[in-house]
């Protein structure tokens, strides 16, 4: 087993053990580790369960969909960030190239 796949485990475990100390089945918080899909997503989720103590499972349920939400739009920020920076770096290319055959 890989380090990456060590902590995915680790955080994968203590999110099961959050939801099942509130009377939850251990399949919802693996259902919701697999849906998180990060280390990082199943943190936030068993802070969220630890600390608030939701009574129902929609209200887990809504916390996991916003947490994947946040995460898909992070992803999609970064993607859009890298396509202007190549976009950028292709227009200053082309801009040197041009000044250069002025000259």
């Amino acid at each position: 087993m890989t380090e990456q796949q060590k902590t995915w485990a680790q955080a994968r475990d203590r999110l099961v053990r959050a939801v099942t100390s509130l009377g939850y089945p251990a399949e919802l918080g693996e259902l919701m580790a697999q849906q998180l899909k990060s280390p990082k997503a199943m943190e936030r989720m068993t802070s969220y369960v630890v600390h608030v103590r939701p009574h129902t499972t929609e209200m887990l349920v809504d916390e996991m969909l916003a947490i994947c939400a946040d995460v898909d739009a992070w992803h999609e920020k970064k993607a859009s960030q890298e396509a202007q920076a190549r976009y950028n770096a292709r227009l200053f290319n082309q801009r040197g190239i041009y000044e250069d055959e002025d000259e």
